[in-house]
């Protein structure tokens, strides 16, 4: 199972999310964040299982 994590940027600092998603809901989290203010760049990362 491929695993994914999002980052985004929140007010001109680095975030990443602390749990890792399937893409369904990797892509759920994305479209959340990019609806709160202050968030940009929010994008999907692959990840390897277990890390």
């Amino acid at each position: 199972m491929q695993n994914y994590r999002v980052t985004w940027t929140l007010n001109g600092e680095s975030k990443r999310s602390g749990v890792a998603y399937d893409l369904a809901s990797a892509e759920g989290r994305k479209v959340r964040l990019e609806q709160e203010a202050g968030v940009a760049d929010v994008e999907i990362v692959s990840e390897k299982p277990g890390v």
